[in-house]
């Protein structure tokens, strides 16, 4: 675990005098950041010995309720479990008022228990190792596409997109649009900076297809690290968008009428000396990367609920919308679930697009990785890449109910010993919990379906 030096903080502390406030975090399985904020001379003290944190924290439902048979609640008193600060992760917020800077905190593996068995970040480690210790090193990178919303809603109460710089909204977007990017051109300056300052390296934005609808990727690294970037980001994307007046999401589907916002995630694996196992001329890629591709299809479905974790998730998958449907692959091809890009030989991979944005990335890598090493592990063919229309020629679909898809991990063998049964037990009892609440809740589509006709 690559906690960091007290000489981190004592570094910081000295470089940023000003510094008064220190935001403490932690990811949970949600992906929601949750934490404390502490004065300035709380935070050595963090890094000498660590921070006590409720074993609650990392068991809670997306809306922050606690999960009773998550067994982080009564069964251990809500104990309390020590987390310690990531090595590299002590930065400014540039767009506070009062001068804070943010630190980001992962469970000590004995400290920290029983949490630390559902701390996102663990399992992703746990996956790595492994890969590691059979000569992989995976690298990976995001692409995270979301939505600016105007920070009012529309006379019906409902989210809308953000005003252009000149007050107008346009009934429609280019894609690819660059008058749509000029407009949002304070949002990004302040943006990139930030992300700058934080050691992010966010690369192109383009204007996806939608009304306020935003892709930047991120360079691809260190599979770790990269996923640590892209935490960091989408909270650096809502604050600045706050800043700005706006309101940043990353929800899969937040309107019916317009595209969904996706997490595409790329993938290869190296040798120890960095060297792309995937790369060669031919554009379907190495027998690994095939192996790789084959262990990716083979676990979708069981791996769909850590890509789509959320009922909203499913509202994303509708045909001829560039969001895979079924356990295809291809090469260059946008209308398969695997896609393997073009470009110079050293820079083949595969193109994970499945993923909503609003997966943990933590967990998406971990079951990406998973995947790929058990198609490593048993040489398992993908078959021939699909060619043309993917949609027609879908043999299969991935289903498009999140009841399913928590029901597909939960009878998963595969699952249980790649992710662990421990960190599943959580996770499956949070996302049971989820889908109680959320299906208990009436709202007004059933009013307006059913209160007149039933």
């Amino acid at each position: 675990m690559n906690f960091a030096a007290p000489e981190e903080a004592r570094d910081f502390l000295a470089a940023n005098p000003d510094i008064d406030m220190i935001e403490l975090f932690i990811l949970d399985a949600n992906g929601v950041p949750r934490g404390k904020l502490l004065h300035r001379e709380e935070l050595l003290t963090v890094y000498e010995s660590g921070r006590p944190l409720p074993s609650t924290i990392l068991g809670l439902t997306l809306n922050g309720d606690d999960v009773e048979n998550s067994g982080l609640v009564w069964d251990v008193g809500d104990i309390d479990c020590r987390a310690y600060p990531l090595a590299g992760s002590l930065v400014r917020l540039p767009w506070r008022q009062i001068p804070t800077a943010a630190v980001q905190v992962s469970m000590h593996p004995q400290e920290g228990m029983p949490a630390s068995i559902a701390d996102p970040r663990h399992l992703l480690i746990k996956i790595i190792d492994r890969l590691k210790a059979d000569g992989y090193y995976p690298v990976m990178a995001c692409e995270l596409e979301f939505y600016l919303l105007d920070a009012r809603r529309d006379a019906e109460g409902r989210p809308q997109p953000a005003l252009d710089a000149d007050g107008g909204r346009p009934r429609t977007t280019q894609v690819y649009g660059l008058r749509e990017l000029e407009q949002i051109e304070p949002f990004l300056a302040d943006l990139y900076a930030a992300c700058k300052l934080q050691g992010i390296p966010a690369r192109t934005a383009i204007s996806e297809y939608a009304p306020g609808q935003v892709e930047i990727t991120l360079e691809h690294g260190d599979a770790l690290q990269a996923m640590d970037q892209a935490v960091r980001y989408k909270r650096l994307v809502k604050a600045v968008a706050h800043k700005h007046g706006m309101q940043a999401t990353f929800m899969a589907k937040p309107f019916d009428h317009l595209a969904g916002t996706g997490m595409h995630m790329h993938v290869s694996v190296a040798n120890a000396d960095g060297h792309n196992l995937f790369a060669t001329q031919d554009p379907a890629g190495t027998p690994l990367l095939r192996h790789a591709v084959g262990g990716m299809l083979a676990s979708l479905l069981d791996s769909l609920l850590l890509f789509c974790p959320n009922a909203n998730s499913y509202r994303r998958f509708q045909a001829n919308s560039y969001a895979p449907l079924a356990p295809t692959w291809g090469v260059d091809n946008r209308t398969v679930s695997l896609r393997v890009p073009g470009g110079p030989a050293n820079s083949r991979h595969i193109e994970h697009r499945i993923c909503g944005a609003d997966a943990n990335p933590y967990l998406a890598a971990a079951a990406i990785l998973a995947a790929v090493h058990r198609g490593l592990r048993k040489q398992l063919d993908p078959g021939a890449p699909v060619q043309g229309n993917g949609y027609a020629q879908a043999k299969e679909l991935l289903p498009t109910d999140w009841l399913t898809s928590l029901a597909a991990l939960e009878r998963s063998t595969w699952a249980r010993e790649a992710l662990g049964s421990e960190f599943l037990g959580v996770y499956l009892a949070v996302k049971r919990a989820e889908y109680r609440q959320f299906m208990a809740e009436v709202g007004e589509q059933d009013w307006r379906w059913y209160l007149a006709q039933a």
